[in-house]
């Protein structure tokens, strides 16, 4: 069954669909390149004494993560999601235009950055411990060109291997073993992420020792490792939820429609 555009509601389910998913996609790509700034301590935050590891060379390493990686599992999921219902060639232009919306949103806060302050701005909050608030603002929106174009770099090759990777396990296994798929890409994405933007970043452009790189980066993959598998109840909820919302006609015919 092919999907006519005269035939109603099948349009509006498909378009509202894609502008829900492909909303969550770029807000959360968004999202996690400016909150990225932060590093946080995993054991901490969650009330426990900090892990005192030994790897790569590397000496009292814990679960101290950049404040992104709680969103980027989410935004490979829409990734999923995205290829599941509309097609690997949706993912690959939406992926695109995401790398060209960040690169924008980084081109108008540089601007921002630079902008003088107007006389009446308050030039510090001593009293909250800012002194400086231009250089707050600055060092919170402000951040390297090498982490810039490591993070953008990382999200593109990301994004391309993990729609590659979901395809060829639907290809092979057919409607079943939703999870297989899509944790599945997810895995492997995240570890190209994981490493790339920092071997980038860090290796490239501050001159760290590779160990500390894999360190790092592998304490990173640990972590998403772990959230794809425990999203992965997620997944099947948010699918029963969208095949409840198009019926089955529609989401059979935009599956397979998907596969082309």
């Amino acid at each position: 069954m092919n999907i006519q555009e005269s035939e109603s509601p099948w349009p509006l389910r498909k378009t509202r669909l894609f502008f829900i998913l492909s909303g969550f996609f770029i807000t959360n790509a968004l999202l996690a390149e400016f909150i990225g700034v932060k590093i946080f301590s995993l054991e901490l935050s969650t009330g426990f004494r900090p892990l005192d590891l030994h790897f790569f060379g590397l000496e009292h390493v814990g679960f101290n993560l950049t404040v992104g990686v709680l969103l980027w599992p989410f935004v490979f999921i829409m990734t999923d999601l995205i290829n599941e219902y509309f097609g690997i060639k949706a993912v690959r232009q939406f992926s695109w235009f995401a790398v060209m919306l960040i690169a924008y949103a980084f081109l108008f806060v540089s601007l921002a950055i630079a902008l003088v302050p107007a006389g009446f701005w308050p030039t510090s909050q001593v009293e909250n411990g800012i002194p400086d608030m231009q250089k707050a603002y600055g060092a919170i929106f402000g951040q390297g060109r090498w982490i810039i174009m490591g993070s953008i770099v990382a999200f593109l090759m990301g994004q391309l291997v993990d729609v590659w990777v979901f395809h060829w396990v639907k290809f092979k296994t057919g409607e079943k073993w939703i999870w297989l798929r899509a944790t599945g890409s997810t895995l492997v994405s995240q570890f190209i992420d994981s490493f790339v933007v920092l071997w980038i970043a860090f290796y490239l452009g501050a001159d760290w020792p590779l160990s500390t790189v894999l360190g790092i980066g592998l304490i990173n993959y640990v972590y998403k490792f772990a959230v794809a598998v425990l999203l992965t109840p997620l997944i099947y909820l948010v699918h029963h939820g969208i095949e409840g919302y198009l019926g089955p006609a529609l989401a059979e015919a935009m599956r397979r429609e998907a596969m082309n």
